[in-house]
């Protein structure tokens, strides 16, 4: 199976809920491939943001050596599930869309969480460090959903 994580820039929810989900596979023994990109070409190729790296580290994770990328209509094809962050985002990737098979592969991610609500993880890149850190909680409980999801059906 395998998993990309989407959110605006790449710099900091989805590299964080990338890390996150590496982290509790690595710790389930899943035998998955995670990955994260941006809708918008801003970031490629940077780190993601000193603030999400700090706050991941507090956590255990280091996501300091992950490198932004674009969402390409070919990540399709690559992989099972796509996680976005919020409508934006998600409005974003189904434009690219091809087919229902494509669109069937999108969800935002707090779905996992909080079924049919469609909540938005909120972007902490212009706030302050209690952003970063609900960001983190938000993704953390809808990652280790995910993760203990799939460790049912392996």
């Amino acid at each position: 199976m395998s998993y990309l994580m989407v959110c605006l820039g790449n710099i900091c929810r989805s590299p964080l809920a990338e890390g996150i989900l590496r982290d509790k596979a690595e710790k389930l023994n899943l035998d998955i491939t995670i990955d994260s990109a941006g809708t918008s070409n801003y970031h490629i190729g940077q780190h993601p943001d000193n603030r999400t790296v700090l706050n991941a580290k507090q956590h255990g994770i280091d996501i300091s050596k992950l490198k932004g990328r674009q969402f390409q209509v070919e990540d399709f094809d690559k992989f099972d599930t796509i996680f976005v962050m919020d409508s934006s985002n998600y409005s974003d990737v189904i434009s690219l869309a091809r087919n229902e098979n494509d669109k069937s592969k999108v969800e935002l991610i707090l779905n996992r969480v909080y079924p049919n609500s469609n909540m938005a993880v909120p972007d902490p890149y212009f706030g302050g460090e209690q952003g970063f850190e609900t960001v983190f909680i938000l993704l953390e409980k809808a990652c280790d959903v995910i993760a203990h999801s799939i460790e049912i059906t392996n």
